[in-house]
């Protein structure tokens, strides 16, 4: 485990040395860093349960109860789990798992009549992280100074968390900005069947002329849309306590119902659907820069997708053909034989609901966002949300690419493309 943790990270993402501990039927390797959120890798018997289970709430429970004894003070465990990074791998008798993929353990028991998994979890934290920080005091420190940090943050948006609830709270009784589905990712399996939940999905839009066109056209059971203003804060080096302070985001993260964990996430796929220009781009990466700062979970459990809708519709007097790059509509102008009307979508708006319906529907094109393991998220936003704007208009001039029709017949000089190229940046 402590292996795994090593290759996974970047020694200078942990706040102090992995914690690597080892018994007979158990290893544990845990450190933490400096991201929100946390970030757990759970075994069982060599299977990689990313789901977790059982053995992992447990784990969850037991280090947040060995830490406030050893420091005897009573923590909010959510303070002492606050960017952990941790891995732990048991050996279970005839396991039982949740689904037929082996990624969640159901299994309560160690063994048929045998020591809880939870008792047993609890029983070996207990003992081994308690000698461990005895034998450690600097890894001690470090883990107490993560710990109270959590805590003064926390302290600092109590005040403000509790009005903006409860304008939050308001909001949802006449919540124009989100046009809900009927069907949530958080449904109970009574009601619902697994597929249904897992067809949840939100739109995140930008403008009522998007959204008006994707509401009309979504499937109201499973689809939700939520509409922004225009373009969000750059939230980029910010604390938690701008969630709270900004209506937007503040609406946003309850509409997800991800205030505290990704427990009751209400959609099984967040969809960031933007206008293909400058500003739609910029809104895009302002949102990843949102949920990658406060919530990277999110992301690393697989929710957040970007819309792809076509950029260009090219059209006889008999066929329709939609092409998502200059490439496809070149293909699809040939195909036509030049005799072609061709149409640029600028913005989500120009597509009718009617056109909308089959980018949406069952040929929907989701691209997801994927963050590479090991990714140092600070690091990341740093390079492309901070102040290092010179730099990235360097890369961006070096790396130009001009696919446009202006651009490819040489009509646009090199010196309005370095001007494009800084606007960019």
């Amino acid at each position: 485990m402590k292996d795994l943790l090593a290759r996974k990270f970047n020694e200078d993402q942990f706040r102090y040395p992995i914690v690597h501990l080892k018994g007979e039927d158990i290893e544990v390797a845990m450190s933490h860093g400096d991201q929100y959120g946390e970030q757990y890798y759970s075994f069982v018997n060599g299977q990689n349960t990313t789901q977790g289970g059982t053995h992992l709430n447990a784990f969850k429970e037991a280090v947040g109860k060995t830490i406030r004894e050893f420091f005897k003070n009573k923590y909010d465990p959510k303070d002492v789990r606050a960017s952990i990074i941790a891995a732990v791998s048991i050996k279970v008798e005839e396991p039982i798992f949740e689904s037929q993929t082996k990624t969640k353990l159901g299994s309560t028991d160690m063994a048929p009549d045998g020591e809880s998994i939870r008792t047993f979890l609890n029983n070996f934290i207990q003992k081994e992280l308690s000698d461990y920080l005895h034998k450690f005091p600097e890894v001690a420190q470090a883990i107490e100074k993560r710990i109270r940090q959590s805590e003064r943050e926390r302290k600092e948006i109590a005040g403000i968390q509790k009005l903006a609830n409860q304008r939050a709270k308001k909001a949802n009784l006449h919540n124009k900005k989100l046009r809900d589905c009927r069907i949530h990712y958080n449904d109970g399996t009574k009601t619902t069947s697994e597929e249904e939940r897992n067809a949840s999905t939100v739109f995140i839009t930008e403008g009522d002329s998007a959204s008006g066109s994707i509401t009309k056209a979504r499937s109201v059971q499973h689809q939700a849309v939520f509409s922004l203003r225009g373009k969000p804060l750059n939230c980029y080096g910010l604390t938690k306590k701008v969630v709270y302070e900004n209506e937007e985001f503040n609406l946003l993260q309850h509409a997800l119902n991800i205030e505290d964990s990704l427990d009751d996430l209400r959609y099984n796929r967040v969809v960031i659907a933007t206008d293909a220009d400058v500003d739609g781009m910029h809104i895009r990466l302002l949102l990843l820069t949102f949920f990658l700062q406060f919530f990277p979970d999110l992301v690393r459990n697989g929710h957040l997708y970007i819309l792809e809708t076509p950029l260009f519709r090219v059209r006889d007097k008999s066929q329709t053909i939609y092409c998502y790059s200059e490439t496809e509509k070149q293909k699809a102008i040939k195909k036509l034989k030049g005799k072609a009307e061709i149409t640029r979508f600028k913005g989500l708006g120009e597509i009718s609901p009617d056109e909308f319906g089959d980018f949406i529907g069952e040929d929907i094109k989701l691209e997801p966002v994927v963050l590479i393991e090991g990714t140092d998220i600070n690091q990341l936003l740093n390079y492309y949300m901070g102040k290092n704007s010179p730099e990235r208009q360097d890369f961006i001039i070096n790396n130009l690419r001009l696919e446009s029709d202006e651009i490819a017949d040489n009509s646009i000089p090199a010196s309005k493309a370095k001007n494009l190229a800084l606007t960019e940046a």
